[in-house]
């Protein structure tokens, strides 16, 4: 995983990236009154802040992702 959100975080498909979206779509929304994840990923392809905004939020859910991978390959003791 980049520890910097400027190593651009590549999905594999469409179907990952749905997924990445998915992480982070609730707390975008929360965060942006008026407006919802899909309107700044309707801006994203003329708009360089959005493409920054959009690319921090998946690097974000990428973060998320490998977090909870993490967690449910940790063993329990027992």
């Amino acid at each position: 995983m980049p520890t910097n959100s400027h190593d651009f975080i590549r999905p594999a498909d469409a179907s990952e990236r749905a997924y990445l979206e998915s992480l982070v779509r609730a707390d975008y929304d929360k965060s942006h009154p008026g407006e919802t994840f899909d309107d700044m990923k309707r801006r994203v392809s003329f708009s360089r802040e959005d493409q920054g905004l959009y690319r921090d939020w998946i690097a974000l859910a990428a973060a998320r992702a490998e977090a909870t991978q993490a967690a449910e390959a940790m063993p329990i003791a027992a």
